[in-house]
């Protein structure tokens, strides 16, 4: 199998397994136990949470575990509205969000809220000038995704959070980094944001396990979940310790390598995009700032008949997003690109596992449905 839709998610790193592994074996205890054996299970939680805020360059204390991404952009949409919806109903997100902040954003909408949605340009980006231009007195929340998982478009997050704190001082600014984390550099102290969405499954990590990092500008934020008081009152409920210690391990694995990863990762990505070039009727989309997102359309080929086909061959690639159940992709539509091309369109994603030798099957594999096309 020739796997290429790593933004979907990504195969656990034998260190995560490993985390896993152990926690479901071994160190199974209740972190809340006052006993030597879930004492010895919050012990490893903590050093878990200090894996994860060390690969974000935040505060351990400020990093609270979360279900996944999309619990943790629920917390900062949600959060945010019962913190400061008294003081102003207005929120401000891009049309190129994911769905899991897209819904958040039209769920306060029912609710009375007025939200702004900010179009990208052509490649997929959206400007630092359109956000200033949405800006008012009334803002609560903006809310930009730091890279779009269909295009690879890179926000440019610290600008606008600079923007907004100087504009809108009391308003939080918050980025789902899902598709940045350890995937293109910042850090959480300095890059400004407020909240920050992150993910393990996108991360070489296992799924059910994310966070959300919370400013301590912020000081208390109204927790989404009531109970037990776990994570320091900030999200109740029984940590999931085999998920966040994979979380952690992977965490610390792939930091080691990161920067080394992502440079590989983009001269494949170029070299791809340079062959691809050469292909008459498919159409390269976005940005592809990030170093491990392209986006592609071959117009006149429903894009399931070029999976179908790309999967003849072994090679696993996404219809956009994973996350759109089929439906065209509002990302590309936002973009303003013809139908023909949205229908035929689907992204191909890379990780540190990723060989030139997959990247020129996918080419043969393009070429492939070029040919069916043309039949």
């Amino acid at each position: 199998m020739i796997y290429l839709d790593n933004s979907a998610t990504t195969r656990p790193c034998p260190q995560a397994v490993e985390a896993v592994s152990r926690a479901m074996t071994e160190d199974w205890g209740n972190p809340s136990a006052l006993y030597d054996f879930g004492i010895r299970s919050a012990r490893a939680l903590r050093a878990a949470r200090s894996q994860v805020a060390a690969a974000l360059g935040g505060e351990p204390g400020r990093v609270f575990f979360t279900s996944g991404g999309t619990e943790a952009d629920n917390w900062a949409f949600f959060g945010t509205a019962k913190k400061l919806g008294k003081r102003g109903k207005h929120i401000i997100t891009t049309a190129v969000e994911h769905p899991a902040a897209l819904n958040c954003a039209k769920a306060l909408e029912s609710r009375g809220f007025e939200v702004t949605y900010l179009a990208p340009d052509a490649l997929g980006r959206v400007s630092t000038e359109a956000l200033e231009g949405a800006l008012r007195a009334d803002t609560i929340l903006v809310s930009v995704m730091l890279v779009n998982n269909e295009t690879g478009a890179v926000m440019p997050i610290s600008q606008m959070a600079r923007l907004v704190h100087r504009r809108c001082p009391e308003a939080v600014f918050h980025t789902d980094a899902v598709q940045g984390f350890l995937k293109v550099p910042f850090q959480a102290k300095t890059l400004g944001a407020d909240l920050i969405t992150v993910s393990s499954h996108k991360i070489h990590g296992p799924k059910g396990a994310g966070a959300l990092y919370i400013s301590p500008r912020l000081g208390f934020f109204p927790p989404l979940l009531q109970g037990g008081g776990q994570e320091g009152g900030f999200r109740s409920g029984t940590e999931a310790t085999p998920a966040l210690f994979g979380f952690g391990a992977a965490c610390k694995a792939v930091s080691e390598t990161f920067r080394a990863d992502a440079q590989r990762e983009k001269e494949l990505l170029e070299w791809t995009i340079d062959e691809l070039c050469k292909l008459e009727g498919v159409q390269i989309l976005g940005a592809h700032d990030a170093p491990h997102i392209l986006s592609l359309s071959i117009p006149g080929v429903p894009v399931q008949n070029t999976i179908n086909l790309l999967q003849e061959r072994g090679i696993c690639v996404s219809a956009g997003s994973a996350c759109a159940k089929g439906h065209r992709s509002h990302v590309l539509s936002a973009m303003g690109l013809p139908p023909a091309t949205v229908d035929g369109a689907f992204r191909v994603s890379l990780s540190r596992e990723t060989t030139q030798a997959e990247m020129e099957a996918l080419v043969e594999g393009v070429k492939g449905v070029l040919a069916w096309k043309n039949r």
